[in-house]
Formats: C-alpha cells, structure tokens, sequence
C-alpha cells in the first residue's frame, strides 16, 4: 500500500475510533452523573438553557468524551501512519478541536468548561495521541 494512501487511512481510522471513543462516553456519562430532575439532555432545541441547569459534575462526562476520543483517535492515527505520525496525531487534535469550537458557538456552557474543553482536551490530548501512538519514534525504526 502506498504511504500516502495508508496515511489518509491513519487519518480516517483516528476519526472513526476517536469519535465512536466521544459518542460512548456521552451516551453513558448520564447515567453515571445523572443531570438534575426534568433536563432532558437528547433535546438539542433546548440544550443550551438546560447548560444552566447542570452541577459541575455534569460536565465531567463531556470533558472526558472530547479529552478521550481526541487521545485515542490521535494514538491510532500515529499507530496506522507510515511516516508524519505526530503531524497526523495533531490533525486530529485540530479535527476534533474545530468540532468543539462548533459546539461551543451552538450551545455555549460555562466559561470555565468552555476554556477548560477547548484548551485541554484537544491539543494538547492529540499530542499526548501521537506519543502514545510512536509519534516521535523514527519511522525507518519501526
């Protein structure tokens, strides 16, 4: 398989992985932090102003969806790529990143979990991806 054609595969099967890794994550994380009585958080017509009625706790499920699927999403990447790992690992980073700004102008959420989610869980989890995925390892080596 040509190398430019097993990246591009290394690029999709990140965004697969890491976005199946996000979708479990939220779909479970309400039923271990339950959101306060009579938020519905599957109506997105109205999930902007029930934001106002989650604890802190709420958000953690969240956090650790976009933080988890970007890491794992970036260590595939990096695992699959036949050279660029760590340049693959972050474009996912970037991919997820630009999904959570989208989010974050759709439906808003307090500042300290919007600066929080956009600093933390996805750069610096899609570098930590391409470590965890050979990111820095010669690739003549491997």
């Amino acid at each position: 398989m040509p190398p430019i054609l097993r990246n591009i595969l290394a690029v999709i099967a990140g965004l697969v992985g890491g976005s199946a890794v996000n979708m479990a994550i939220v779909v479970i994380g309400p039923m271990v932090i339950p959101p306060p009585e009579g938020v519905d958080m599957s109506d997105m017509d109205r999930l902007a102003e029930n934001l106002k009625l989650l604890k802190p706790a709420n958000f953690v499920p969240p956090l650790l969806a976009h933080a988890l699927g970007t890491l794992v999403g970036a260590s595939i990447a990096a695992k699959i790529a036949v050279s660029h790992r760590m340049t693959l690992a972050l474009v996912i980073g970037v991919f997820f990143l630009l999904g959570g700004i989208t989010m974050v102008k759709m439906v808003g959420g307090p500042g300290w979990f919007i600066a929080t989610d956009l600093i933390v869980a996805y750069l610096p989890m899609g570098y930590l991806g391409g470590l965890l995925g050979g990111g820095m390892r010669n690739p003549q080596s491997s």
